[in-house]
């Protein structure tokens, strides 16, 4: 038990950034052929979230010790030595599960192997540049992968689901910054350069810019109706609004959370064409 306990507490603090976001996606873009599917979408993406965190977390424990005490290396559930070796058998774990599923998911999880060490021991997080363009690839690794695991043929993507992870790459790219606002000071203090530290004010804008101009343009694209954008909208110019006046740490704390929600959202819209539009088309 204290094992699935330390597994658990790696992932902990990604479940409703990316576990659950990327779950909802893969469920409707698919779309699920079978509820079944639904605990090897989730395992896969746990899986490989696992790996990452768990290289992630090796390079500066230190660091969370000043700042994320609550992680299981400075918490003592695990020791710095135990935390490498899992890094390492990761790997291979991944690739042979992956590999269970189809030649396409195993390429995946090979390419999200090579990230993860790009990001972690070729210290690509330490400048925001490098940090987004691999953590978007990572992203959409993690999306595809999931989608072609909840559809019926493991090997293929239908249209409706190519459409939805290129557009939710696209939004993902273009905003993944919300959650570097909580870690401000301490990426400041270890010399980190993220987006909202080296352009604060225009990391902030963007947030009040783009999550309304999203949230228009996929409501189009999925055909949504004038109430459901309207609402949509509002909530995504209230999140932005949030971004640009409540600027402590706890609040980008709020903030983030209120932007994974937007996110997870976003991210069902494929749903609402399937179930209004799709599924009407093929009725006549």
């Amino acid at each position: 038990m204290l094992y699935l306990q330390i597994l658990y507490s790696f992932t902990s603090d990604d479940i409703t950034t990316t576990i659950i976001p990327i779950t909802l996606f893969a469920v409707v873009a698919g779309p699920l052929c079978n509820f079944q599917r639904c605990s090897h979408i989730v395992f896969w993406i746990w899986l490989h979230l696992l790996h990452f965190n768990v290289a992630n977390q090796i390079i500066d424990p230190q660091e969370d010790g000043k700042n994320k005490s609550s992680r299981p290396i400075p918490a003592g559930l695990i020791s710095l030595e135990d935390a490498v070796v899992l890094r390492w058998a990761l790997i291979p774990i991944c690739l042979v599960i992956s590999a269970c599923y189809s030649s396409q998911v195993f390429g995946l999880s090979f390419v999200l192997t090579l990230f993860i060490l790009f990001y972690n021991e070729l210290k690509a997080h330490e400048h925001w540049i490098s940090k987004n363009f691999i953590t978007a690839v990572g992203y959409a690794c993690f999306e595809i992968g999931s989608t072609l695991i909840a559809g019926k043929d493991m090997s293929r993507l239908e249209p409706t689901a190519i459409s939805a992870i290129f557009l939710s790459l696209a939004v993902f790219t273009s905003t993944l910054h919300a959650q570097d606002f909580k870690d401000v000071d301490g990426d400041r203090l270890i010399g980190r350069q993220t987006f909202p530290i080296a352009f604060p004010n225009l990391a902030r804008t963007s947030m009040l810019v783009a999550l309304p101009l999203w949230s228009i343009c996929l409501s189009r694209v999925w055909g949504m109706n004038t109430l459901s954008t309207l609402a949509f909208t509002g909530y995504a110019a209230m999140v932005g609004i949030r971004f640009m006046t409540c600027k402590t740490s706890q609040a980008a704390r709020v903030s983030c959370k209120l932007y994974s929600l937007w996110f997870s959202v976003a991210n069902l819209l494929p749903a609402y064409w399937r179930y209004f539009h799709e599924a009407q088309a093929y009725s006549f």
